[in-house]
């Protein structure tokens, strides 16, 4: 396999000049509101203060001012399933209690075939899953009793017969969306032997995933949602040193990571997703 995968565990405790770039780019885009936005002096965001949060939990870093941070993140005023999931899982990733209107919010949002949604999905959208994946998230988070039997099914019913997931042929994200909706839903992923290798035909040997096995440049979404699928079906990456060093080569002199090699501004959530690869690497390569 080449040389052993540096461990993550370790390049915590050394705190590489990579390591604290990253935190470096993350503490520079807090407001004084305790909010964050991965665009210096624009009004904060549930979005970036989440991953700013799921950063230095990562990293086992306290997070500068964090009680500020929480506080607003509490009364941040979340009207959709993408808010009800930052502010729950950031909240939640501290131990702290979520409000039970989220809860009940995000019941009703649940269709009739079971699957969530505020809207019908177009066949333009990139994954009629992610509002799901969200809600499911949450409701698991929240350890929320709900009937799961409709929403395993209509998931399971959406299947293509490749075993990949999306509305009229299949892609990573829907894949990833949908797979990673069944698994916390409690269904045994490890059986849909069709699924992964829907998904091996997306890993690259140049490192990285995919959106669908034709294209060949990876984007840091995609390779997310591959590793990601990879650990709930406990499965190894097949090109490891590639992808470790396709995602540390796409840092930027910022401390941020960038979504492509071709798209060069660093976001919250690229530098999220490139940490939780990293880690992702380090478990398989100890």
């Amino acid at each position: 396999m080449g040389s052993k995968i540096v461990s993550f565990q370790s390049a915590l405790e050394g705190r590489p000049t990579w390591v604290r770039n990253v935190l470096e780019y993350v503490t520079l885009r807090q407001n004084p509101d305790g909010g964050y936005i991965f665009a210096q002096g624009a009004d904060s965001g549930a979005q970036d203060t989440y991953y700013a949060l799921a950063i230095f939990n990562l990293l086992r870093k306290e997070l500068p001012n964090l009680e500020a941070t929480l506080d607003w993140l509490r009364k941040f005023p979340a009207d959709n399933v993408y808010a009800y999931f930052y502010v729950a899982k950031g909240l939640t990733l501290y131990n702290q209690q979520v409000d039970q209107r989220i809860v009940q919010r995000v019941l009703e949002l649940r269709k009739p075939h079971g699957g969530y949604s505020e809207i019908d999905v177009n066949i333009e959208a990139y994954s009629e899953f992610e509002a799901t994946y969200r809600a499911t998230e949450v409701l698991r988070e929240l350890h929320v009793p709900v009937d799961l039997e409709p929403t395993v099914q209509w998931l399971l019913n959406s299947m293509n017969v490749d075993g990949g997931f999306g509305r009229g042929c299949s892609n990573l994200i829907s894949t990833f969306h949908a797979l990673s909706s069944l698994y916390k839903l409690g269904y045994r992923i490890r059986e849909l032997k069709k699924t992964l290798q829907f998904v091996r035909n997306c890993e690259k040997k140049r490192g990285g995933f995919t959106v669908v096995p034709e294209v060949s440049l990876p984007f840091l979404q995609e390779v997310y949602a591959g590793a990601t699928i990879l650990r709930i079906m406990d499965e190894p990456f097949t090109y490891p040193e590639a992808t470790r060093e396709l995602v540390l080569g796409l840092q930027n002199s910022n401390g941020g990571f960038r979504r492509s090699v071709e798209l060069g501004l660093s976001t919250f959530e690229d530098t999220y997703y490139a940490l939780s690869i990293l880690q992702r690497l380090a478990v398989d390569g100890d």
